[in-house]
Order: structure tokens, then sequence, then C-alpha cells
């Protein structure tokens, strides 16, 4: 794996309550999750997606910060 060339691009994943999941997905025919972690307040994730992860699901109140912009799971939300 040291010779993978880098395949995607970094974003940031802030937490911003306790509990917030972070799930890795895996490529190929089925997709199926293949990674989990769980970050608390504030914690900060630096993820990117490789050859054997092709999407993310996350889970709970975070913004996201990625070249194409910044992503709040709450943006909903009226409080």
């Amino acid at each position: 794996m040291a010779d993978s060339p880098v395949l995607g691009d970094y974003f940031v994943i802030h937490a911003r309550e306790n509990g917030v999941q972070v799930i890795g997905m895996t490529r190929g025919q089925e997709t199926r999750f293949h990674h989990a972690e769980k970050l608390d307040k504030n914690e900060v994730m630096i993820a990117q997606f490789t050859e054997h992860t092709s999407a993310m699901k996350i889970r709970g109140k975070a913004v996201l910060y990625t070249k194409h912009g910044t992503i709040r799971t709450d943006a909903g939300d009226e409080k």
C-alpha cells in the first residue's frame, strides 16, 4: 500500500455534539460498511477517499470542510 497513489482529496469532520458517527463504505459491486469511528464534541477527524472507501456516512451534528465548501449536517434545524 505504500506505493498506492493518493486517490482522493482530504476533508475534515468537526463534531458539534458527542457521539457523531463516521462510517466508511466500500467500493465494488456491493457497498458495505468497513470502518466506523465515533467522535465527541469538538473532536476533528481528517479523512480521505481511497481505493477501498467510496463513500462516508456521517450521523450526528457535524461540520464538514471540503474543497467544495462547508457542509453542516444540522443545516435545517431551527435551533
